[in-house]
């Protein structure tokens, strides 16, 4: 198994504890010179919180850790492809290289709908790789909102 699909694989494990909570099933790990150095994953219904993304939960606890703003050297892990505001926190955080497995064709940030994270603008470019464990995760998220669909909602 390669370290991309070992951290991934964390990832997954940190979604599926967000399923549990009836998040949507979204996880991230930062690493730092080959360890993981800080996890989320979403807790925006949790948390009454529509900024606790699985990502910017990670980035919190990493800056939290290092006691810093900037998270250079550092590489972002997760199982869905960032929206535009968790690309801009990743950029604004300097986080080197952002690994993921599924895109986003909605609402993802780093190509499929638009592109946050390398726009000409952006004077920090983070390197993306994409498709890690890409089965897994999608599998991960449509069995969740299968299910979510499938599900009675209460009557008001």
């Amino acid at each position: 198994m390669s370290d991309h699909q070992k951290f991934m694989q964390r990832a997954l494990e940190l979604a599926a504890q967000a399923e549990q909570i009836g998040e949507v099933p979204v996880g991230a790990v930062i690493v730092a010179n080959g360890e993981i150095i800080a996890e989320g994953y979403n807790q925006m219904i949790q948390n009454n919180d529509p900024s606790a993304h699985a990502e910017i939960v990670a980035i919190r606890a990493a800056g939290a850790k290092l006691k810093n703003y900037r998270l250079p050297e550092t590489e972002l892990y997760v199982t869905l492809e960032p929206c535009a505001m968790c690309a801009g926190a990743i950029t604004h955080a300097r986080i080197k290289r952002l690994i993921y497995a599924t895109t986003d064709p909605r609402t993802g940030a780093t190509g499929s709908a638009i592109d946050v994270l390398n726009h000409a603008c952006m004077n920090h470019k983070v390197e993306v790789v994409s498709g890690v464990c890409q089965e897994q995760a999608s599998a991960q998220l449509k069995s969740f909102f299968r299910a979510r669909r499938n599900t009675p909602k209460p009557e008001k």
